[in-house]
């Protein structure tokens, strides 16, 4: 008779539950990995990669990589010096000036690409998607999209890591190798924004859908994969014609935990240099800063630090970005609807 053994994965682990999706710190630099709606708001391609290695110090804690490509499908070239169209010369890219007299887009679409692999330990995540946002001017000022990705999520589970401290594992398991399990994924959003402020709502995951590893071998308690929404507004303030002040924040809400609040702050120097911190409710801080080395490539760095208890033994988390805008016609050395 085949031995079958019960193992409680992390799915059914409420305090694991919202690392069904992985957590990120550079998001305000790359809105779209958790909006689909804002794919094709810039004139250019945008390229972003990121690796993020989470809870440095703990064994097989989650480290998670990403690469996500979007553009605009038919926009205007705005062929005019404004705050939508080529940079007036000798004008500062960030100082008032630039943003006076900022217009709503005309209607376009865009299109995007997301790969993301997110490793915690014996279990592994792999989502592949693609994006169509439609963006609309609604005001002379005020733009509105919405977005939706579809693609899926493969679960893997490699049995011969499983680590139960001294409790042996059942050979029947440590030998089933890797166990697969391939899921649909749909996400949408939508992307409320113009010259100083925006507002987006977004959920992931939004199909819930049973999920278990099992083979003739082994089979795993089963678990769920549950909607993630996500809540985040931002608001741009001049300090003076050099620096913007860009506070910003994030709702996260995975049924049933409490909310996720991410309050965020960035200073920017013209469009050449940024700082910020972060600071997430009940986990840590976050201190940020990012380059941009001319108008194709821009760096962000970010240092998590916890005040839960694991910073007794994790030695914080690092994140690295870096992304390139291709087709930039304008030469823009950073985004002029995201920040």
């Amino acid at each position: 008779m085949r031995g079958r053994l019960l193992i409680l994965c992390f799915f059914v682990s409420v305090g694991l539950a919202a690392q069904q999706r992985p957590y990120y710190t550079q998001y305000i630099m790359n809105n779209y990995i958790i909006n689909p709606a804002v794919a094709g708001i810039e004139n250019y391609t945008d390229i972003k990669a990121s690796h993020r290695m989470q809870w440095v110090g703990i064994q097989d804690a989650p480290v998670t990589t990403y690469l996500t490509i979007h553009g605009p499908l038919k926009k205007s070239a705005y062929e005019r010096e404004s705050a939508t169209s080529f940079r007036a010369r000798g004008e500062n890219p960030r100082g008032t000036a630039y943003w006076r007299d900022y217009q709503s887009v005309e209607p376009h679409g865009g299109v995007g690409f997301t790969m993301i692999n997110d490793r915690t330990g014996p279990l592994n995540r792999f989502a592949a998607y693609g994006t169509y946002a439609y963006h609309l001017g609604i005001s002379p000022h005020t733009n509105l999209s919405a977005g939706i990705s579809a693609g899926f999520t493969n679960m893997s589970l490699d049995a011969s890591k499983l680590n139960f401290g001294t409790v042996n594992v059942d050979p029947a398991v440590a030998g089933s190798g890797t166990l697969n399990r391939i899921k649909p994924d749909i996400s949408a959003g939508l992307w409320l924004y113009s010259n100083n402020y925006f507002v987006g709502l977004s959920a992931q995951q939004i199909v819930p859908q049973n999920i278990s590893f099992s083979d003739n071998s082994v089979s795993l308690t089963q678990g769920k994969l549950i909607p993630h929404l996500f809540l985040s507004a931002g608001y741009r303030m001049q300090v003076s014609d050099d620096v913007s002040f860009l506070p910003s924040a994030l709702i996260r809400y995975v049924s049933p935990l409490p909310l996720g609040i991410d309050l965020n702050a960035k200073f920017q120097y013209q469009d050449i240099l940024w700082l910020g911190a972060s600071y997430r409710y009940n986990d840590g801080f976050a201190a940020m800063m990012g380059f941009n080395l001319n108008n194709t490539i821009n760096i962000g760095y970010s240092y998590d630090l916890q005040t839960s208890k694991i910073n007794t033994v994790s030695k914080g988390t690092h994140e690295l970005l870096i992304g390139f805008m291709l087709g930039n016609k304008w030469g823009d050395w950073c985004p002029r609807n995201l920040w």
